[in-house]
């Protein structure tokens, strides 16, 4: 993540630029994937022991305000948190490597679209993520098939929304 982007973006968001919030979205843009905030802080405070923990916790808060950043939910109401482009977007986080892909606006839209008009509602923002296994240990499980994915034996692991028809 480059230095001046996230600068830039912190000011925007009227977020203060320290050497600290740079230090803490560097080192969380370079894991390549989502990482909790203590996960984040050993991986910092290996490389600048003077760091704290809380400034680690309290940093990614302002970045996930800023928009520099993303807190996705783990399996045991645990965040992990992704370094995030600008432009809006989504995520495939991968349950198993924590691999958080960013995918483009365009194949939400037509979900949006389909509400605003079915329903009447007015979308002013959308936030989706979806969780699963990425292309790489979907390829080395051999129990996992596209086809399949809807109807797997498992118990869903995220909330799943209210349908009236089955109420």
């Amino acid at each position: 993540m480059s230095r001046g982007s996230t600068a830039d973006r912190l000011r925007y968001a009227g977020e203060r630029v320290t050497h600290q919030r740079l230090l803490v979205a560097d080192a969380l843009g370079s894991m390549g994937r989502q990482v909790t905030a203590g996960d984040l802080y050993d991986h910092i405070r290996s490389r600048d022991p003077r760091i704290g923990r809380a400034t680690v916790f309290r940093t990614l808060e302002a970045l996930v305000a800023s928009g520099v950043a993303r807190r996705l939910e783990q399996d045991g109401h645990v965040y992990g948190y992704v370094a995030c482009r600008p432009e809006h977007h989504h995520h495939l986080a991968c349950d198993r490597c924590g691999r958080v892909e960013e995918i483009d606006e365009g194949y939400v839209t037509p979900v949006a679209e389909r509400v605003a008009a079915d329903l009447g509602f007015r979308i002013d923002d959308a936030r989706l993520d979806f969780y699963g296994l990425c292309a790489r240990c979907a390829a080395d499980d051999a129990r996992y098939r596209p086809a399949d994915a809807a109807t797997a034996g498992s118990a869903p692991r995220r909330p799943v929304p209210f349908d009236e028809g089955s109420a």
